[in-house]
C-alpha cells in the first residue's frame, strides 16, 4: 500500500449575524427566536450607560453557549433594533 499524504483539515468558523429587537427594563430576561435570523431579547437592565447592551450580550452568549467576548454589536448600539455578530 502506498504512503498516503498527511491531510489536515482546517475548520474556519465564519461569524453569522442576527437582528435583535431589545426590550429593556422588562420584568424578566429572556431570548425568543422570531425567525431564522431574528430574535427578541428582553432584559431587566435599563437602557442607560450601556447596561442594557451588556445584558443583551450576556443573554445571547448564554442562549447560544458562547463566550460573552465573542458576541459583538455591529449596528444599533443606541437603538432597540441591533445587528449582532456571533461566532
Amino acid at each position: 500500500m502506498a504512503d498516503l499524504p498527511d491531510v489536515r483539515r482546517v475548520i474556519v468558523l465564519m461569524p453569522f449575524k442576527i437582528w435583535v429587537a431589545v426590550k429593556p427594563q422588562a420584568k424578566k430576561s429572556e431570548v425568543r427566536k422570531i425567525s431564522e435570523d431574528e430574535y427578541a431579547v428582553s432584559v431587566t437592565a435599563p437602557a442607560r450607560e450601556g447596561r442594557a447592551n451588556e445584558a443583551v450580550i450576556e443573554a445571547l452568549a448564554e442562549y447560544f453557549s458562547v463566550a460573552k467576548s465573542s458576541v459583538k454589536i455591529v449596528r444599533g448600539k443606541t437603538n432597540r433594533r441591533k445587528l449582532i455578530a456571533l461566532p
